[in-house]
């Protein structure tokens, strides 16, 4: 077994035995984050049948990307970073999934160029649940009229996603974007990382985003 496939399926693991302890039967789909690694340490888990990728820049996943997905049409890759509006239209023609939406200039965009594809891509919305100034996401206050917006132009509206702050226990952000995900009437919510995916989980995260974990560290 290839170390990644072998990491792969020990966080798996991990999840389910947490969650069997908890008594909570909501298993996440694990999103390997493969930015920065190339094709030959990401081919082993697409081998061994992982489905669910995630990258942050729309060049580098177009360059990995497209032969691939041309191959194996049941891949889906994740757009997890910041998504400038120049790159949406290449963006959507890559990508499943965009977890990182949080204007409406840049939610019109990708309805104007999913529509022009005939192409439906599941979307979160990114909430800055730490109101750092430094990150990108909404305020939890506009979630409501962002939701709304995103109905009225045809998005296919999924869920939420954030990046608790660095350094403090992020327990009290995730129960409280666990909390705003329902109230908002969404099932699937995008969080967790290798440092904290098993208190994501245990907060109702149905994705969690897992990079160095699988992969190991980026150099």
């Amino acid at each position: 077994m290839h170390n990644t496939v072998k990491n792969l399926f020990d966080i798996e693991n991990n999840i389910n035995t947490y969650l069997n302890k908890l008594n909570i039967n909501n298993y996440p789909k694990i999103i390997a984050v493969s930015k920065t690694f190339k094709i030959d340490k990401i081919l082993p888990l697409i081998e061994y049948g992982h489905l669910d990728y995630g990258e942050n820049k729309v060049q580098e996943a177009i360059e990995k990307w497209t032969d691939i997905k041309r191959i194996n049409s049941k891949i889906r890759l994740h757009m997890i970073g910041k998504l400038q509006t120049n790159k949406v239209k290449f963006a959507v023609e890559i990508f499943d999934y965009i977890h990182s939406v949080d204007s409406e200039k840049l939610a019109k965009k990708i309805a104007d160029e999913q529509n022009k594809i005939k192409k439906k891509i599941k979307i979160f919305l990114q909430v800055n649940i730490g109101d750092e100034n430094q990150k990108s996401g909404i305020n939890k206050s506009n979630i409501s009229h962002l939701t709304s917006y995103c109905r009225e132009i045809g998005l296919d509206l999924i869920g939420l996603m954030c990046i608790p702050p660095a350094n403090i226990d992020p327990e009290i952000y995730f129960d409280e974007m666990n909390k705003l995900n329902k109230i908002s009437g969404f099932k699937e919510l995008s969080m967790g990382m290798s440092s904290d995916f098993l208190t994501a989980v245990k907060h109702s995260s149905t994705y969690v985003r897992i990079g160095s974990s699988i992969f190991g560290q980026r150099s």
